[in-house]
């Protein structure tokens, strides 16, 4: 027996509303007034029995009800609309938003990037490179990569990369390092994070945890950071594996063997409703392969080993 369903214009005033926790929002992305998203929410929850929103004078709220089928029937447009993608524009990926930070953008995704639009050309992938955190629900982002715990509530995440750190720094400063003690004669740079946080942990391994730094500039991207230190502002700590052509040029030099693990990690992260749909997915797919791929030259290999 075919089971009832509530029409199609309520689920999608549902659906919207409820990303967006806004009747306004929904009607402007609709193209209805708000009295009609209104209407077709009431309809839905009298047809449902329950209660969707819970309306607050300045707020909309989702109920225990909303918050169950919400990822249901934004998944079940997302099929749709691919499924009619597929008949009306089989060769299309369509556009990819991904939000990200500079540091792995230049360092690690752009050089590799060519290699996934060989495999999917219909995919027109955009870069937005920013330090901010994004809302995935009320911004118009697909997926991102995070750097950090991985812990983050309502978000789908896969880890790509964990973070690991040494001191980087021009030829002329490298030449006079010859022990860590001797990072006191030079300025440390510093991005992200809380003060000196990086050089803490990378000390700490290095066994010298008391040891005084001469502070310098602070930057909000590690990658900003490394190029002040090749114009020989100080000694920058990141990742070698997102400078290696630097490093391979001689322009940037890693003046000692020991690479530590950073603590935080690099991570796929999208909407959960978000995860299946072709081209994320894809993407998501691409990344993973990619990281597991990614070559770790041998002095990084040998001083993470020892290390661990």
């Amino acid at each position: 027996m075919p089971r009832t369903l509530p029409p199609l214009n309520a689920l999608r005033a549902f659906e919207s509303a409820a990303r967006h926790l806004s009747f306004t929002l929904a009607a402007e992305e609709l193209h209805v007034t708000q009295a009609a998203i209104s209407h077709q929410i009431k309809a839905l929850e009298a047809h449902l029995g329950v209660a969707l929103f819970r309306r607050l004078p300045r707020r909309l709220l989702l109920t225990e009800e909303g918050q169950t089928l919400l990822p249901e029937i934004t998944a079940g447009f997302d099929r749709l609309a691919d499924a009619v993608g597929r008949l009306t524009q089989p060769r299309q990926g369509g556009t990819l938003s991904v939000t990200l930070l500079t540091t792995f953008a230049l360092g690690w995704l752009v050089p590799r990037l060519p290699r996934f639009q060989a495999l999917h050309p219909g995919i027109d992938v955009r870069l937005s490179a920013s330090p901010r955190l994004v809302d995935f629900a009320r911004e118009d982002v697909d997926c991102g990569i995070r750097h950090g715990d991985g812990n983050w509530p309502g978000l789908y995440c896969v880890k790509l990369l964990d973070g690991l750190l040494t001191p980087l720094c021009d030829p002329a400063t490298a030449a006079k390092l010859q022990r860590p003690e001797d990072l006191r004669q030079f300025p440390l740079l510093q991005s992200g994070h809380g003060p000196f946080d990086d050089w803490a942990v990378w000390l700490r391994h290095a066994g010298k945890p008391d040891l005084v730094l001469n502070r310098g500039t602070s930057f909000d991207s590690t990658t900003i950071a490394v190029q002040a230190a090749m114009q020989g502002l100080g000694i920058a700590i990141g990742d070698p594996r997102f400078y290696q052509a630097e490093i391979a040029s001689g322009r940037l030099v890693q003046p000692f063997d020991l690479v530590t693990p950073e603590g935080d990690t690099w991570w796929f992260a999208c909407l959960p409703a978000m995860a299946e749909r072709p081209r994320v997915k894809a993407f998501r797919e691409w990344l993973i392969a990619e990281a597991q791929s990614t070559a770790v030259p041998a002095s990084i290999r040998a001083a993470r080993s020892a290390a661990e």
